[in-house]
């Protein structure tokens, strides 16, 4: 019986936010445009209602009439206030999904479908150990990819009042809460929907790429910066808590971001080698942001006394190394150490470019090398409290920042270029052409192409004339691989990973990427790779062919050797998009499962892992849909932990 009311009831909170959300929009749009504008709304959301939920004839005929006689700026008060609260209601279902899996977890429920511990209670049940569960996570890859959204017309503005408004209801529905402090926290909600409504809720002018790349930066804000590590924690205490729960030490970082917002050049002439040199220099920016404010925050955490702890020789050496000479932290080493922390990251982010600390450094100290120097301090101080007693300060702000440090490096997010397989070919022909080749690069047959490409790879001259004025486009794609070579040589390898071939229809198509990246030395002198060479196969026709494609290439030696210099991973990516409108939503289906199984077989039998890049777009249409369920869906052999998926702009947003 109590289970009964619990389910009818269930929905019971989210009918009154939404109640009481359309009621301050209500009396906003009476109180800002108008009585007049108030009722004509009004009457067509009664209408719509007595329609939708009775099949009332007369209430349709009305509201067809209604809507046609409607002035322009009228309609567009209907418009602005039916779509403000579309986005209001979305807001109380977000946070009703949030208040019904607290509810589910705080009954003991077993976790739900789809949920992290979920999948680790059935791998448990399934009677596999924590070690072999340690073992998959240190092999496995699962990347994310944000793409960009050039049609979200939302501003950043807009989605922050409505951040404050989500904020404000989830407190609103705290039960402790005094009626004073309800009063006040609806009045906040009531500032918040006024101010939405009184700000321009679409962009005056189309975004640039860079404003993209800021867009998507937003999201590390609001959710990566937190949730990542929270996600790695959440792993670790299951694995500690069962029976083998093993050593306790951290799982690899095998969950990252990527994106190709100001990397991805297909059809987009705007993405330029100074684009791409922003895109990573507010990649880094961010990234030092959040560690500088972690940083400070931690610091004020530490503040142990010398007089009552003890800490490790290595601990009091870093403390000892520190700039802080403050005689109020003197006998305060961990606060000292931190400080020490701060001021080598504060001349590390001015090194490289990368912005000014929020708060100026105690002193100045040395760079860091790279983030992994970084990762050692923190891993100092953190061991210390552990051996001292105090593990659970070191269980807290300290580990997840480690963790951050650990996925996000100098480089925040790893950039993947692309670019159409015409306009590698385009230049190509003019680098050969520069060089005096004999032959037309352009006129070749596929074999001739591959014996070129094959031996300019094998060879040590350099394709790139000194003083040679090249053509605009070609130029553009030279400078734009220069400029992933500085990303990675200034944030790290893991700044740019990747570089996709859009409509690869051939072998020679992948063949002259190498080339181009051989040039700028991307792809060393012995054969070593520095970024993932990664086959788009986007139409019917070209998924029918990929296996072959993908047989004949891995049976090249010299492009095996960049395959082995990327731990023997070959990533190879699959449209949905283009498939879909290509050949329908059946045909694209059946043959992405049918290439998958055939890449999946011949790769083990080529002896080289195979990583499936999934292109998903946002609707079903385009190859969308729950994340979950996709993955559960693809053919036996083709995860094995290995995993990208695009993450597209208009979901995201």
């Amino acid at each position: 019986m109590t289970q009964h009311i619990e389910n009818q009831d269930k929905d019971a909170p989210l009918r009154d936010d939404i109640r009481l959300l359309g009621r301050i929009l209500g009396n906003t749009v009476r109180e800002q445009n108008g009585e007049s504008a108030f009722e004509i709304v009004e009457m067509i959301r009664q209408m719509s209602v007595r329609y939708h939920r009775d099949d009332d004839e007369p209430a349709k005929q009305k509201l067809e009439k209604t809507l046609g006689l409607l002035e322009p700026s009228d309609a567009v008060d209907v418009i602005r206030a039916f779509s403000m609260f579309s986005h209001l209601a979305n807001i109380a279902e977000d946070l009703h999904h949030i208040r019904r899996t607290r509810s589910h977890e705080r009954a003991g429920d077993k976790p739900r479908r789809g949920n992290m511990a979920n999948e680790l209670m059935r791998a448990a049940d399934a009677g596999i150990s924590a070690e072999k569960l340690r073992a998959f996570f240190a092999d496995a890859h699962v990347v994310p990819v944000l793409t960009a959204h050039p049609t979200e017309v939302r501003r950043r503005s807009t989605m922050r009042h409505e951040l404050s408004i989500a904020a404000l209801l989830a407190r609103r529905g705290q039960s402790d809460l005094t009626p004073a402090e309800r009063n006040d926290i609806e009045a906040h909600i009531r500032r918040a929907v006024l101010a939405v409504w009184q700000t321009g809720m679409l962009r005056d002018s189309r975004l640039n790429v860079l404003d993209e790349v800021v867009n998507g930066l937003t999201y590390y804000d609001y959710a990566f910066f937190e949730q990542l590590p929270k996600i790695y924690r959440a792993i670790e205490d299951r694995l500690d808590d069962m029976p083998d729960g093993g050593d306790g030490k951290p799982i690899s970082s095998f969950l990252q971001i990527g994106s190709w917002i100001g990397g991805d050049r297909d059809g987009n002439p705007y993405v330029t080698a100074d684009v791409l040199n922003n895109t990573v220099r507010l990649h880094g920016t961010k990234a030092l942001g959040f560690y500088f404010y972690e940083l400070h925050r931690l610091g004020g955490e530490l503040s142990l006394s010398s007089y009552l702890v003890s800490v490790s020789p290595e601990m009091q050496e870093l403390a000892d190394m520190s700039p802080d000479t403050s005689a109020h932290r003197a006998c305060e080493p961990y606060r000292r150490a931190v400080s020490g922390i701060y001021a080598r990251l504060a001349a590390t982010a001015k090194e490289l470019g990368l912005g000014e600390p929020p708060r100026r450094p105690v002193g100045d100290a040395p760079t860091y090398a790279n983030p992994d120097e970084m990762a050692r301090d923190l891993a100092i101080v953190h061991d210390s409290l552990v051996e001292t007693g105090l593990a659970d300060l070191a269980d807290g702000r300290l580990r997840d920042l480690r963790r951050a440090v650990d996925c996000f490096g100098w480089h925040l997010t790893s950039l993947d270029l692309r670019q159409n397989s015409d306009v590698h070919e385009r230049v190509i022909t003019e680098l050969f052409q520069a060089v005096g080749e004999e032959s037309d690069y352009s006129k070749l047959d596929e074999k001739q192409r591959i014996d070129l490409l094959v031996a300019e790879l094998g060879s040590s001259r350099s394709l790139l004339r000194s003083g040679w004025t090249y053509s605009e486009d070609t130029q553009s794609e030279l400078d734009i691989f220069q400029a992933a070579k500085n990303a990675k040589d200034v944030l790290g390898q893991r700044a740019v990973t990747t570089s996709i071939i859009s409509n690869t229809r051939s072998v020679s198509n992948m063949l002259e990427l190498a080339v181009l990246l051989k040039q700028v030395n991307l792809i060393n002198p012995d054969g070593d790779s520095s970024l993932h060479i990664v086959p788009l196969f986007e139409t019917i026709t070209d998924l029918r062919n990929c296996i072959e494609i993908m047989e004949q290439i891995l049976s090249i030696p010299e492009y095996r050797r960049l395959v082995d210099s990327r731990g023997g991973t070959q990533e190879v990516m699959l449209g949905y998009s283009d498939s879909n409108k290509d050949g329908g939503f059946v045909t694209s289906g059946w043959e992405l499962y049918k290439a998958q199984t055939g890449l999946v077989d011949l790769f083990e039998n080529k002896g080289v892992k195979l990583r499936l890049f999934h292109g998903r777009g946002g609707t079903v249409g385009r190859g969308g849909g729950p994340s979950y369920d996709a993955i559960l869906a693809q053919p036996s052999g083709a995860v094995q932990g290995q995993l990208r998926m695009t993450e597209q702009g208009e979901i995201i947003s």
